[in-house]
């Protein structure tokens, strides 16, 4: 099961905000171990702020309780749960732009209403936009920030400690 409780860190640190698509919900419950799920873990470590709206909550509760994903009820909830929890909800206005794949047009108009990244599995599903980017890339965002913060954290400690 992926992670449920935040770790102790600093409330400073910058966190992303990303709007996950539902193959990348998915494949983290398929997966314990691989981008997807790291980024799952992110949200309960409070580092990755879901956005998201209710049809995209009900499409999180139709899809992961499909039988031929095998889900079972309580990891469909964590992850869900957690969502909910450390997420932000909004309701987007409509956007002019055209989905071939019209359920994916909701993702896209949380992540643009609300300057979040969009993270999906499915890119080419999406317009060519920066803030489009699949598992690996936020998985490296995350990193970064976590370095940044790391850095900044021992910088921190160390003028701290030449001022005693």
């Amino acid at each position: 099961m992926l992670k449920s409780k935040p770790a102790e860190k600093n409330r400073e640190t910058i966190m992303l905000k990303a709007v996950i698509d539902t193959n990348v919900a998915v494949s983290a419950l398929l997966s314990p171990s691989g981008n997807p799920a790291q980024i799952i873990d992110c949200i309960f470590e409070e580092e990755l702020k879901p956005c998201f709206c209710s049809k995209i909550l009900a499409e999180y509760t139709n899809v992961l309780a499909r039988p031929r994903f095998g889900f079972s009820a309580e990891d469909q909830a964590h992850v869900i749960e957690g969502i909910k929890k450390y997420g932000e909800q909004i309701e987007p206005p409509p956007y002019d732009t055209h989905f071939t794949h019209e359920a994916d047009q909701v993702f896209y108009e949380v992540a643009k209403s609300a300057g979040a990244y969009l993270v999906t599995g499915n890119t080419k599903h999406f317009p060519d936009e920066p803030f489009v980017i699949n598992p690996a890339k936020c998985v490296e965002l995350l990193s970064a920030i976590k370095e940044n913060a790391a850095v900044q954290k021992g910088r921190s400690s160390s003028s701290n400690s030449e001022s005693s």
